[in-house]
């Protein structure tokens, strides 16, 4: 039957989870006990805003960077033409920072800088510094998070 067999789904996708050493939210193993679970409950809403509620629409290109003993690291966003910069965004509110929101809660960085081209913003480029192994499990699960409820993949450079 179907709700069986997207309880199976998820729990497979749990396991894969767990086995490549990420971390599983209690939630997602609970909807794996129970028979009416599709397997689009597991994709969790994560977004990214520069405008706090205000979901930017342009995917960025991220870059990873980990020192090599573990402790620290870097996420730079790239963004090309962010809707945030269009000017129908301006009365939507002000530009804090990069804002990187899930169900986990809310990952924040200040070091936003743009880049022009013909005395416009073109580029918006975003660096999140991770300073502890916890920092950047928890930077990982937003990105799963985000990288899932938006169709995308991860390319290893």
């Amino acid at each position: 039957s179907r709700p069986a067999r997207s309880s199976m789904l998820l729990s497979v996708l749990i396991a894969a989870l767990s086995l490549q050493g990420h971390s599983v939210p209690a939630r997602a193993s609970r909807l794996a006990t129970t028979s009416r679970v599709s397997a689009r409950s597991l994709v969790m809403l994560a977004e990214i805003q520069f405008v706090k509620g205000v979901d930017e629409m342009v995917v960025p290109d991220i870059k990873l960077t980990r020192s090599k003993d573990g402790f620290t690291g870097t996420a730079t966003f790239v963004f090309d033409q962010p809707n945030f910069l269009l000017a129908s965004s301006e009365p939507q509110g002000e530009i804090t920072g990069m804002y990187m929101v899930d169900d986990e809660g809310e990952l924040r960085t200040t070091d936003v800088n743009a880049k022009f081209s013909n005395g416009k913003p073109k580029i918006v480029e975003s660096v999140y510094i991770m300073q502890s192994p916890a920092e950047w499990d928890r930077v990982m699960r937003f990105l799963n998070s985000y990288a899932a409820s938006h169709g995308l993949g991860f390319n290893n450079a």
